[in-house]
């Protein structure tokens, strides 16, 4: 049997820049910069996420997760925050995958989808030819207050594993995701890259040692 292939690793819900050189010092090759959302942890100031994408060094990925679902705010936001990767995490309601990239030339899109059932992998099937990459979380769309993110609770990963086996773009694999089942998900999904954020923080904060620990599970599986 083939080894499972490493993943790289996105940590989401960066809040400073101490943080975010925490996170690329101990092995990240993304780092998340949360926008408003309607719920969940995470969002910070959009000053605060302009500075910091402006130091990320190259080769590190700066995702902006955006909750907006119209194709001119999406365009807005990054012309004013100058991240490489745009995270929608809602669906897109106004304007196409196609407007985007023309007028983003370089930034990459990630499409989030929110494993709730089978209809998850249609939804997936369905978008990944326009986008660089799916990300898939364990959110609600459908509730009165949205949850986009951030629940820390897995999802059906054998659903996440059609959907990785059924597109043909890179899949990165999100929530609920800590250093004790890491290497499960790997194992289960094979992922290209994994995306943590609650499972390494302690209230609140990002915790060095639970960073270490998450980057260790991956390392020695």
């Amino acid at each position: 049997m083939k080894p499972t292939a490493k993943p790289r690793v996105k940590i989401c819900c960066i809040a400073s820049h101490t943080e975010a050189w925490m996170a690329i010092e101990l092995g990240a090759s993304a780092i998340g910069l949360v926008s408003a959302m309607p719920s969940g942890p995470g969002p910070i100031a959009e000053e605060l996420i302009a500075e910091i994408a402006a130091v990320v060094p190259p080769g590190v990925a700066s995702f902006l997760l955006t909750c907006k679902q119209d194709v001119a705010s999406i365009i807005d936001q990054q012309k004013r925050l100058r991240v490489n990767t745009i995270q929608i995490c809602d669906r897109l309601v106004d304007g196409s995958y196609l407007s985007l990239r023309a007028s983003l030339p370089g930034v990459s899109l990630v499409q989030v989808i929110h494993v709730t059932g089978p209809e998850s992998v249609e939804e997936a099937q369905a978008i990944a030819p326009h986008v660089d990459a799916i990300l898939l979380d364990s959110g609600n769309q459908s509730l009165r207050v949205k949850e986009l993110g951030g629940t820390g609770r897995t999802h059906d990963w054998r659903l996440s594993r059609i959907i990785r086996d059924t597109i043909d773009v890179p899949l990165f694999l999100a929530g609920g995701l800590k250093a004790d089942n890491v290497q499960e998900a790997i194992r289960t999904v094979e992922p290209f890259g994994v995306d943590v954020c609650s499972g390494v923080r302690t209230d609140g904060q990002l915790d060095r040692n639970k960073l270490l620990d998450f980057f260790d599970a991956i390392n020695t599986i």
